[in-house]
């Protein structure tokens, strides 16, 4: 069991450097070790006459892998001093080896492409089988690109809907913000049902659409209400988005330090457990992304 740590893949990509960075940065914030971790896979070899089979990798393979990742963990001490580093190869397939090493675990940092090993990350059922079963949040990485930033930039951004699963995104939203000293973004986003009102059209009486924004604006607050007395001094800013919640999620996202959302939720936030509304929010949010898991009874 891998207690009080954060754990990143790491394959040396430079998009899984840059999650090894992010990675030490919340380590230092919150005051936990990290774990560098690298899987290695069978080799497939070709025999003639007997055709392809899988052999584990040799000792030279082995090694090779350790030295990148104590190379690698070299340089995140320099870059991010006074967090204690661990690096770990095993042999495996990508997904089962995470999962095996997050029991207990704080946090999984992953890179959103990489080579070998973590390439298939955000590629299709991979990336799904990894944020829907982990048992910690896991933080997806994009690779340093240029985005102008946005309003919410330097702040933490979190996806509200009101659920159960919603509340634990905003613990862990408000618990980040508050070790980054940033401001919290709680984005709600809502949409007017549709209802057939005589010569104005679906949901054109003003008075209807107006009394929903009023109830949504109440659920934001009152989701955000005890986390405000909690954490006091994080400065916190309510975006009541009509539209759709992925596109609202993406919206706040350049320059953000961190988008949070719930692996699971209610309303606009639902499909996130079907993986449409997540993979959206993962291949195009201008920012790392957190999926929040529920908390296991």
């Amino acid at each position: 069991m891998t207690s009080s740590q954060i754990v990143v893949g790491y394959d040396g990509s430079e998009s899984s450097r840059v999650a090894l960075t992010w990675a030490m940065g919340a380590g230092k914030s919150r005051g936990l070790s990290v774990l560098v971790l690298y899987a290695l896979p069978s080799v497939t070899e070709t025999l003639v006459g007997i055709g392809g089979y899988l052999r584990p990798p040799d000792q030279g393979e082995r090694d090779a892998a350790e030295r990148m990742l104590l190379e690698a963990a070299h340089v995140s001490r320099l870059e991010v001093p006074g967090v204690e580093v661990e690096t770990r190869v095993v042999e495996g397939a990508i997904v089962p080896v995470l999962l095996g090493e997050l029991e207990g675990a704080e946090m999984a940092v992953v890179g959103s492409r990489g080579l070998g090993t973590f390439t298939q990350l955000l590629l299709g059922g991979t990336a799904l089988q990894l944020v829907t079963h982990a048992p910690c949040p896991v933080v997806v990485i994009r690779s340093r690109e240029y985005s102008a930033p946005g309003p919410e930039a330097g702040r933490v951004v979190v996806g509200v809907d009101g659920s159960t699963q919603s509340g634990e995104a905003l613990g862990f939203a408000f618990e980040e913000a508050a070790a980054r000293g940033a401001g919290l973004t709680a984005v709600h986003a809502w949409q007017a049902p549709f209802i057939e009102v005589p010569v104005k059209g679906p949901a054109g009486d003003p008075s209807v659409v107006s009394e929903i924004q009023r109830t949504e604006a109440r659920l934001l607050s009152e989701a955000l209400a005890g986390w405000r007395e909690k954490y006091p001094q994080v400065d916190v800013r309510q975006n009541l988005v009509h539209g759709d919640a992925a596109q609202a999620l993406v919206d706040a996202s350049p320059g953000a330090d961190l988008v949070v959302v719930g692996s699971r939720g209610s309303g606009g936030f639902r499909a996130l457990a079907l993986g449409s509304v997540c993979h959206t929010v993962l291949h195009h949010a201008r920012s790392a992304v957190a999926v929040v898991h529920p908390v296991r009874a």
